[in-house]
């Protein structure tokens, strides 16, 4: 499969960590120490004023670190996005997306806020959605505060972040919550029964493989037996209209692949704006990566469908 990767990813290929949340605080030490040398390797981030806060959580649960990203120079009220980072529920931090939070923010112009949501395993759902319910809740609340204008808000997200997303969606829908422009979905983790042709043939793939999946979907959902809820696992929800518009990415060697499209179909069938895109060659999380013209473009795609709905 290795050589049917696009040749410039696949030059990346050995750098890349291998994931592995058999022991998810180990993973997570791991990956901490790692962020460290890149981040000091990289140097301060650039072109964006920092704002960290800590927000009320939903009732009776604890408050919510986030962290405001907002464009040098910027004046008047922005579009705002509002973002859950990666991690398979259960590792990834603010500080893992800082670079690609900022590169949002001055791309595209607008507020990122980006949220610490709890993880599993010892914080299982609905621990995570609790918190970005928080957050959402805060930044259309607090708009005037922090700038942003509460008539273009925006949720997204990468991997399990993404999934956050779409379950958000899909909740804030339901009980009333402000109104959205559009939901990002880069590689959504969308689906906890993990059983389509990706998922199960993509055992040895760079960065996330169908069995961490099984694992992430097993510490996220914790050992309560019964139905699945959709605002855990969003595939699982049977009715996707008035949703709002969605941005989806599906890499081709992702075993995500499968439920990302599917799903993607399934908003459209429901009348909902997509903007779906496929990208042959790429892989779980490489739309992040940086010296891959694949790459670039996903990102561009990205950053120009914000803009387009943040104004």
């Amino acid at each position: 499969m290795d050589h049917r990767i696009d040749p410039q990813l696949r030059a990346i290929l050995p750098a890349l960590p291998q994931v592995d949340i058999s022991d998810p605080a180990a993973f997570r030490e791991a990956q901490r120490l790692r962020g460290l040398q890149v981040a000091a390797a990289a140097g301060p981030l650039q072109g964006v004023t920092v704002d960290d806060r800590v927000v009320p959580g939903v009732a009776g649960q604890p408050d919510v670190p986030v962290r405001i990203y907002r464009p040098e120079g910027s004046s008047g009220v922005l579009g705002v996005l509002v973002w859950f980072h990666g991690g398979g529920y259960v590792f990834g931090d603010i500080a893992s997306s800082d670079r690609s939070c900022a590169d949002l923010a001055t791309k595209v112009g607008c507020l990122v806020v980006s949220v610490e949501y709890r993880l599993a395993p010892e914080h299982p759902y609905p621990a995570a959605l609790d918190d970005a319910r928080a957050a959402l809740a805060w930044v259309a609340g607090e708009s005037a505060d922090i700038g942003a204008d509460p008539a273009r808000i925006a949720v997204g997200g990468v991997s399990a972040g993404a999934g956050l997303a779409a379950a958000l969606a899909l909740y804030n829908r339901d009980h009333g919550g402000p109104e959205l422009v559009l939901q990002v979905l880069d590689n959504p983790m969308l689906d906890d029964r993990v059983v389509t042709q990706s998922a199960t043939e993509f055992t040895d793939t760079p960065l996330w493989t169908g069995q961490q999946a099984v694992l992430g979907w097993r510490f996220y959902l914790g050992e309560t037996p019964g139905e699945v809820s959709p605002y855990a696992a969003a595939a699982r929800a049977e009715d996707l209209r008035g949703l709002p518009a969605a941005y989806v990415a599906a890499n081709e060697f992702d075993p995500l692949r499968d439920e990302d499209l599917d799903y993607a179909v399934r908003l459209i069938r429901a009348g909902v704006p997509v903007e779906l895109h496929h990208l042959p060659g790429t892989f779980h999380g490489s739309n992040a990566l940086p010296g891959a013209e694949v790459a670039e473009r996903a990102r561009g795609a990205m950053y120009g469908a914000l803009a387009r709905a943040l104004g």
